[in-house]
């Protein structure tokens, strides 16, 4: 046998990067890796369960890059002056980006990849789901942990099938989607976020024309989930399509959407429509993405990746109508996105928040390295309240608890959302015991 090669993650238990770190592990790579939160000594449950599956962590000082290792990988997020990158130039060890290991980890395999600005990642885990209950054995790549796999050794974001099937969520947000060359798509649909909707567009061009057999796009004329009657209630959402009667256990109508767009890209992949609703009756989810963290009081709380307006919006009119009341927190992700979506995001809380809603806005959250910081969270505010939302800056999640505990009652849903912050989950969980514990 060959000597195994050896590879070493910065920021390993970020979103992407924790899942190419069990990918690597699974299929014979050494793996090891550095983040910021271990260093600060937070205790996260991704790396918890990242040093259960025998990956090795080492301050993010460059001491965990070493002559031997074969590959530094980084995302985007990693700047050039992060000490494991230095200590990587100065030993000639080959950096790489995180979407060029996966594409690797992929070539020769069948790749199946799911892009688009909204609901990739809960479509990709609904493809990897219905292929799973079908028994295609499929190698899965996802950006989000599934409800059903995830138990307390597992994260729940990658599954190390051996049939040459591989399903992965491909990222416009760094253009790394142009790394791939997959057999199968599906485009769920574009918005600005990260770029202008123009540049969106062209990069979607860009990946479709890169697919070698066949791409379902959600925004053309032909998609029959554009005029499909879903019924949607605080238990799941239902629907007929080609014939065939849906019932998911989740909620929203965008979720009816993203169940149409993977079903139909099963379906052209040659599985019966029948058996994969059965599939789709049994999925529950994506962590983070309207997830039911608890219920006490009568308060219903769901925690939510949303970060950019349509994504906002949908979480927001999917519990709105079976809910008393919305109290709903949101924390920025980054100065520059905040900056780019203000406009955007002021019209569409104007336009999901009802008179009876509130909203609270966290400081922008900055994970480190060299930003603009051409917009914060209090000229949000500032800006919504003129537009007439009623919305109010929490300093930090201390504030933020005062002001939720004073304000709930029996009745209203609390929707906690935002990306990249750890605290926005623990947040949501530590706001159920005190209910649990207080009553309202």
């Amino acid at each position: 046998m060959g000597k195994v090669k050896t590879c070493h993650l910065v920021g390993v238990a970020g979103v992407g990067m924790n899942a190419l770190a069990q990918a690597l592990q699974g299929s014979g790579w050494s793996v090891s890796g550095s983040d910021r939160f271990e260093d600060q000594g937070q205790d996260i449950e991704i790396i918890r369960k990242l040093k259960q599956a025998g990956i090795r962590f080492h301050r993010q000082d460059g001491s965990g890059v070493t002559k031997d290792t074969a590959a530094l990988v980084v995302s985007t997020a990693i700047e050039e002056d992060n000490p494991d990158v230095q200590a990587a130039r100065s030993l000639g060890v080959p950096v790489r980006h995180r979407s060029e290991m996966l594409a690797e980890l992929a070539r020769g395999q069948r790749v199946v990849a799911i892009a688009g600005t909204s609901g990739k990642t809960t479509v990709t885990g609904m493809v990897g789901w219905i292929l799973e209950q079908l028994g295609a054995d499929p190698f899965v790549v996802n950006g989000g942990v599934l409800v059903n796999w995830a138990d307390n050794g597992t994260i729940g974001n990658v599954r190390l099938g051996r049939s040459g099937i591989c399903v992965l969520e491909a990222d416009e947000s760094d253009r790394s989607l142009l790394n791939f060359d997959p057999e199968w798509a599906l485009i769920t649909n574009a918005s600005a976020d990260h770029f202008g909707l123009e540049e969106t567009l062209g990069l979607f061009e860009q990946f479709r024309s890169r697919v070698r057999r066949e791409c379902v796009v959600g925004w053309e004329a032909e998609a029959g989930w554009r005029t499909a009657q879903v019924r949607a209630d605080r238990e799941g959402i239902a629907f007929r399509y080609e014939g065939v009667d849906f019932r998911v256990p989740l909620l929203g109508g965008h979720n009816a959407e993203n169940a149409m767009q993977a079903a139909e890209l099963c379906r052209r992949m040659g599985y019966d429509l029948g058996a994969v609703a059965g599939a789709l009756g049994r999925f529950r989810g994506i962590q983070r993405r309207l997830e039911k963290v608890g219920e006490a009081a009568g308060v219903t709380v769901l925690d939510e990746y949303a970060h950019n307006p349509a994504k906002i919006a949908a979480a927001w009119r999917a519990v709105a109508p079976h809910h008393r009341r919305v109290r709903a927190f949101w924390r920025p992700h980054g100065f520059k996105p905040l900056s780019l979506m203000f406009d955007e995001l002021v019209s569409m809380f104007s336009g999901v928040c009802r008179a009876g809603d509130r909203l609270f806005v966290l400081p922008v959250f900055y994970a480190g390295g060299t930003v603009s910081r051409q917009a914060d969270s209090d000229g949000f505010v500032a800006a919504l309240r003129k537009a007439g939302v009623p919305a109010e800056w929490a300093a930090d999640y201390d504030v933020l608890m005062q002001s939720m505990l004073m304000d709930l009652a029996a009745g209203d849903v609390v929707l906690c959302m935002g990306a990249r912050d750890p605290g926005i989950p623990a947040f949501a969980r530590a706001l159920v015991r005190r209910l649990e514990g207080e009553g309202c």
